[in-house]
């Protein structure tokens, strides 16, 4: 059986070698539990890494542009990009 971890990566930039400034894991493996805070170093340290190391990028955030006055807005992480691996698992 084959199971997805899902990774998703806050980038500094759109650029998948920009820097990692936020982080989610979801492991559908059931081997391992992550929680939001659980670490204080990024996984990986840009997007590019994860792909170097297997991980499959299947979503990117709309580049769309700032609405006038909102410039500065840092209510959410603009760079959102998702990843995923399947793994084998024994029943």
């Amino acid at each position: 059986m084959r199971r997805q971890s899902v990774l998703v990566l806050y980038l500094s930039n759109s650029a998948l070698d920009s820097a990692v400034v936020g982080w989610s894991r979801y492991d559908g493996t059931g081997r391992e539990r992550h929680m939001a805070g659980d670490s204080e170093e990024p996984p990986y340290r840009t997007g590019l890494d994860a792909l170097k190391d297997g991980w499959r990028l299947f979503q990117a955030s709309q580049l769309n542009p700032h609405i006038p006055g909102a410039e500065f807005d840092v209510s959410y992480l603009k760079y959102e990009f998702w990843f995923e691996q399947l793994e084998e698992i024994v029943p």
